[in-house]
């Protein structure tokens, strides 16, 4: 399996055209630049890449299949689906491709504790895993409201050694716990690592997230050709912070015939105040140490987001995604909670497969793109979690 890191970046100053850079206090301003130097020279380090290589086959599971969902296209009649199967992967997300890759990093600069944020739980438990694997310290926080809708994973996260934090401050969902995960940081930067779980935050996380879930990407093309001798026509992802959608469509970028879709959560409504959806219905602004598309009111205040899956209750996205919005480049869509459990319940009796809320929104998206195509057309999906730890929610919802 091929590891790569050179791929586009941002500029110097971690820009993405206007979104980016680096907004925190000064006291993190120095260890930024200390791990971006140690990212950077990693980045063409073979002994890093085999490192890293070795992690992903031996240790996650990779590579993941490439599987034709049969039932679920001859449901749709318009598109032929191939799914991503990163929920085959060890802890049952695509998160383990990042979190292995960073606490190397960790390791390398001689850090001795982790800690994260987590809303769906699925990079609380891949991070708690990467952390045990390699005998650090781990603190993972979460919001109290999550802690409630995705008690397995908690329970997870512990029996793998973390301390997992509540948080009680704010709307007690993925925000927040990010703002007690800085708090912490800011205290404790001499030794403590910052594991970021998805595209987003200060320059240079949402590279090296991408850099790090690129993998999803490169054997998709590779595994596409394979099979069907091109290229496919569309790819299709759900976007919370957006590092499975950045993952599935980066070897793409390129490729101007591929169409790309990323799908936010529309929670209640777009029409309300109830959803998740900053690319949709935001502005531009600042949140967790990047200029990006946030949800917020009218005096400029952070607006607290909903969504029926913990992973997509966000109010921005990682600032690689604003960008693409603002050129064109990829299209953005949103599913409302009721579309997502209709997705989830396609997906589980078409194929067997019950994927987690947060893919359920993809797959709730299918059926309307098939109606969009003129003609038969091919579509990969990443599915980038398995929905064990929703069982409690899909219950209580339907």
């Amino acid at each position: 399996m091929e590891v790569q890191f050179h791929m586009t970046l941002p500029d110097k100053n971690g820009h993405f055209g206007e979104f980016g850079g680096k907004f925190v206090p000064e006291t993190l301003m120095a260890m930024l630049e200390d791990l971006e130097k140690v990212f950077t020279s990693l980045r063409s380090d073979a002994k890093f890449k085999r490192e890293f290589r070795y992690y992903l086959t031996e240790y996650a599971g990779r590579p993941t299949s490439l599987y034709l969902a049969e039932r679920l296209s001859a449901h749709l009649k318009t598109l032929k689906v191939y799914l991503k199967r990163e929920d085959l992967l060890h802890t049952g997300a695509h998160k383990i491709n990042n979190t292995l890759g960073q606490v190397l990093v960790a390791r390398k600069m001689g850090k001795t504790r982790i800690i994260a944020e987590t809303g769906a739980g699925q990079h609380g438990v891949a991070t708690a895993t990467a952390a045990a694997l390699m005998g650090l310290e781990c603190v993972v926080y979460m919001g109290a409201e999550d802690i409630q809708r995705q008690a397995l994973n908690v329970d997870r996260m512990r029996l793998l050694g973390a301390q997992v934090v509540p948080v009680t401050s704010g709307s007690q969902t993925l925000k927040d716990a990010m703002n007690e995960a800085i708090r912490d940081w800011v205290t404790n930067v001499r030794h403590t690592f910052y594991i970021i779980g998805s595209v987003a935050g200060p320059h240079p996380y949402p590279v090296m997230v991408r850099d790090f879930q690129a993998v999803i990407g490169r054997e998709a093309r590779r595994q596409f050709r394979t099979k069907e001798r091109r290229l496919p026509d569309y790819l299709l992802a759900c976007v919370g912070g957006g590092s499975n959608a950045m993952g599935l469509f980066h070897a793409f970028i390129g490729d101007k015939n591929v169409k790309m879709i990323g799908v936010e959560a529309a929670g209640r409504g777009l029409q309300t105040h109830q959803h998740a959806a900053p690319l949709a219905k935001g502005d531009i602004g600042v949140l967790h140490g990047s200029k990006s598309r946030v949800l917020e009111t009218k005096d400029g205040q952070i607006e607290v987001a909903h969504s029926i899956a913990a992973g997509l209750d966000y109010p921005g996205v990682g600032p690689e995604h604003a960008y693409y919005k603002k050129t064109g480049r990829v299209e953005y869509v949103s599913v409302t909670d009721k579309a997502a459990m209709a997705g989830l319940k396609l997906l589980s009796e078409s194929e067997g497969i019950i994927p987690a809320l947060e893919t359920a929104h993809a797959i709730a998206y299918l059926q309307k793109l098939a109606r969009r195509v003129r003609r038969t057309s091919t579509v990969i999906v990443c599915l980038s979690g398995r929905g064990d730890k929703d069982m409690g929610m899909i219950k209580k919802f339907l």
